[in-house]
């Protein structure tokens, strides 16, 4: 992940698909650069697809621990 933060972050721990993808979706109307928190094994898949869709640049944080991080973009 670059040093510039994410300027929203969506915490979608204890979420079960799709309800990740849907909340990153819903925050991606508003804003450019979003940091979705997800710990359900499907939302990786779901949120490439989601990005894919729409033309999102999709970044993998690689965090240590079971919870996935996504830093998703839009230009």
């Amino acid at each position: 992940m670059t040093s510039e933060a994410a300027s929203l972050v969506v915490d979608a721990r204890g979420m079960r698909c799709p309800w990740p993808a849907l909340r990153l979706a819903k925050a991606m109307r508003d804003a450019r650069d979003v940091l979705l928190i997800a710990d359900d094994p499907q939302a990786g898949r779901e949120v490439a697809a989601l990005a894919g869709e729409h033309g999102w640049h999709l970044e993998d944080d690689g965090a240590a621990d079971a919870t996935g991080r996504w830093r998703v973009r839009r230009d």
